[in-house]
């Protein structure tokens, strides 16, 4: 994951300031010692790890935050704060048109995933209740036509085309199609280059000039790091970019990229990719992000993600039966897919507060396969089985294993899973019950 390095490096720094009781100027130094090298290796840009080191000591170093009771918090909330403002302080919404259709126009080079951003962004305009259309303006990668309007069709988009005509006559052609389609929205899909050139930049200025975007989103590849902020740069030099969609954050980058974007070009992060699926673009939140770097996690990322994944009516039946010791594994099943279609599992529990720390030293207890295994044994077992597992006996587990490619001892562990699993949770809703209003939605995780 993205900032993994980072992040253990920084919560690594703050760990020893929280320690100490009282802190010294030679101890904040020290400490932004270790953040400037922490930055460094994530391939944050030297002049801005130079400039936030700056800002960072001269609010720290002073009377009342060395003389506090609490100076390590003090200071890292600091740390928090300059970080956000870093990345932009807060988040950059899109930029919509009186008079539709709304144009935005995305650019980048070859390689950062911009086909494809193109429809994730289409389908999110979609949730938000507009009317996207997609526009193939890249005529010269091969099957790039094609693969926005295969990618239309997943999406439920409409696609405009016109083969190898000019990508400038085919973004004009496009306005007057969106309009007689009923389409408030126009996003084009722009040819990228495997480097920046002339003749492609004298191609997008004339796009530029010729429909007015409303928005030009340059699509960059987080792993490319430092490679990605002089792109940025180029491209909003010549363009006058209005955002950044950073692709590919759900990767093994160093994060870089994110912390140097908006400093180095001016230009606001307002998407990031966070996997493969056409559901995995999300919009960037600086605060939430800081949060996260610093092990704070992101709960309220993690309540959105619930609540657009998880059924409430079937949330507050599951809490039913948890109380009233009715779960059975259909439902421990129903519960880990309702949670799997939330995202990787890591990504998750990276949203809640201290568990990154957890997950050290433990990648099995947290592993996505576990729950394909787990899956798999729950699916191998009669509707009888799952709503009453103290009938499974030694010949039933061997055909479970059997049928389900485990073990038996994966089977056995699975069932004691289970039962340690329903014992928490009705523990954890009368507490609920006798401590807050109402409910909680169930989300347990299968760890060992």
């Amino acid at each position: 994951m993205a900032f993994e390095g980072l992040s253990q490096r920084l919560q690594d720094v703050f760990k020893k300031l929280r320690g100490k009781g009282k802190i010294s100027e030679d101890d904040v130094n020290l400490a932004m010692r270790e953040v400037r090298l922490a930055l460094l290796e994530a391939d944050v840009n030297f002049k801005v790890v130079k400039d936030f080191i700056g800002r960072v000591k001269e609010r720290a170093i002073g009377q009342e935050v060395l003389q506090s009771l609490t100076p390590g918090q003090q200071i890292i909330k600091i740390v928090h704060d300059e970080m956000a403002a870093l990345m932009g302080g807060s988040e950059s919404k899109l930029t919509f048109s009186s008079r539709p259709p709304t144009i935005f126009m995305a650019v980048g080079l070859q390689g950062a995933g911009k086909t494809t951003t193109v429809a994730k962004l289409g389908k999110v305009l979609v949730k938000q209740g507009r009317k996207p259309l997609l526009v193939a303006c890249d005529i010269y990668r091969p099957a790039a036509i094609k693969q926005l309007q295969v990618l239309g069709e997943q999406t439920g988009i409409p696609v405009f085309a016109m083969g190898q005509n000019k990508p400038l006559d085919i973004a004009r052609a496009s306005i007057e199609y969106a309009k007689n389609r009923g389409c408030d929205m126009i996003i084009l899909d722009t040819a990228g280059r495997l480097h920046i050139d002339s003749e492609m930049m004298d191609e997008l200025v004339q796009i530029k000039e010729a429909v007015k975007p409303d928005e030009i989103l340059l699509v960059v590849d987080a792993m490319t790091g430092q490679d990605a902020v002089n792109v940025s740069d180029h491209f909003n030099s010549q363009l006058g970019l209005s955002g950044v969609i950073l692709t590919k954050l759900d990767g093994d980058s160093r994060g870089g990229a994110a912390l140097s974007v908006k400093a180095v070009t001016g230009c606001a992060i307002k998407f990031v990719g966070m996997g493969e699926k056409l559901d995995a673009l999300e919009p960037f939140y600086p605060d939430r992000m800081a949060s996260r770097i610093l092990g704070m996690g992101d709960v309220l990322s993690l309540v959105e993600k619930a609540q657009a994944n998880i059924d409430q009516d079937k949330a507050r039946e599951m809490e039913r039966k948890i109380r009233e010791q009715e779960f059975t594994l259909e439902d421990f099943l129903e519960q880990m897919q309702q949670v799997k279609s939330m995202g990787p599992l890591d990504e998750l529990l990276g949203m809640i507060p201290g568990m990154g720390k957890k997950l050290k030293g433990m990648p099995a207890s947290f592993d996505d396969k576990e729950i394909v295994h787990i899956e798999a044994i729950i699916q191998s077992m009669t509707t009888d089985e799952r709503r009453n597992p103290t009938i499974i006996n030694g010949s039933r587990k061997k055909r479970i294993a059997r049928g389900s490619g485990t073990r038996v001892q994966d089977v056995n562990r699975l069932l004691k899973q289970f039962e340690e699993s329903r014992k928490m949770m009705k523990q954890l809703a009368d507490i609920s019950k006798k401590g807050k209003k109402g409910g909680f939605p169930p989300m347990n995780f299968p760890f060992n």
